[in-house]
């Protein structure tokens, strides 16, 4: 796959619609299994946002390059891992490969498209799994170890994803997305991990539009913060984006090409600075 854009300018709506497209499809092959894996990544604001009723001023989320689905250690342990990927290998799916040709046995494509990817996330099961190594599942088959997936299978709903696959069937299927409260965790690691300008503005777009947006966020939030990991990732926002000059409203303001634009980076910041109020931190 090629290198991810670094702003709002590199994606288009045809990125988004083949990632819905590609995810639908998915959504038709894992079938049963449903209950065992949950949407995570670029994919859920658009889904968990409503996009024809945006709050005043904010516009369309920019869409994303890629599907991250996240697995539940349940398939591991019951080595069901066999069918899920099997199922997928009888529709057209099979592992992408890097620039050098390497295989990527964590990222999957439908065809060898160079197209959508399917990347694979699973929750750490031992004390010694860090975040970002790759867990075998089977020669062709992985899947990245993600602290704070966990939480994805707390805190999700269920959406109804109406459209057409990628051989243009029509189909509606449901799918477990994960919550905004989940959302931010991932995001907020991934950012202090990678610093990624994309993860940044999923960060500000979820945490401005999601409901009332850090009001409603909050609430979703703090039922999580027994978890480590979610305590973690607050004190990420709190340090990275809570000042007009932090990091991650630096980087939100870089993605959306508005780098000097005082007001907008008070707001990113403000958006932030409220949210980790209401979740007990800061003043």
């Amino acid at each position: 796959m090629p290198d991810k854009p670094t702003t709002a300018a590199g994606y288009g709506p045809e990125f988004l619609e083949r990632a819905h497209r590609t995810c639908l499809h998915v959504a038709t092959v894992i079938g049963d299994m449903t209950d065992d894996v949950v949407l995570v990544g670029g994919l859920v604001p658009s889904l968990i946002v409503a996009q024809g009723s945006l709050p005043s001023g904010a516009e369309r989320h920019v869409g994303t390059m890629d599907v991250d689905v996240g697995l539940a250690l349940g398939l591991l342990d019951e080595g069901r891992y066999q069918e899920l990927s099997e199922r997928l290998r009888r529709a057209g799916f099979g592992p992408d490969a890097n620039e050098s040709g390497r295989t990527t046995r964590q990222r999957w494509v439908w065809r060898s498209s160079r197209g959508v990817s399917v990347d694979f996330l699973i929750p750490p099961s031992t004390p010694s799994d860090r975040g970002g190594t790759i867990r075998d599942l089977e020669e062709d088959f992985a899947a990245l170890i993600a602290p704070g997936l966990p939480l994805a299978f707390r805190d999700r709903t269920k959406v109804a994803l109406d459209g057409e696959t990628l051989l243009g069937e029509r189909a509606v299927r449901e799918m477990w997305v994960c919550g905004p409260a989940a959302y931010l965790v991932l995001k907020a690691l991934a950012f202090r991990s990678r610093g990624e300008n994309k993860d940044a503005y999923d960060l500000f777009y979820v945490l401005r539009n999601h409901g009332d947006g850090p009001r409603t966020v909050a609430k979703a939030f703090r039922p999580l913060l027994d978890d480590s990991t979610a305590r973690d990732a607050l004190g990420i926002l709190e340090a990275d984006s809570t000042t007009p000059d932090s990091v991650g409203a630096m980087r939100v303001a870089a993605f959306l090409a508005r780098q000097g634009d005082a007001t907008f980076l008070a707001d990113v910041a403000g958006f932030a600075r409220e949210f980790v109020r209401l979740c007990g931190r800061g003043r």
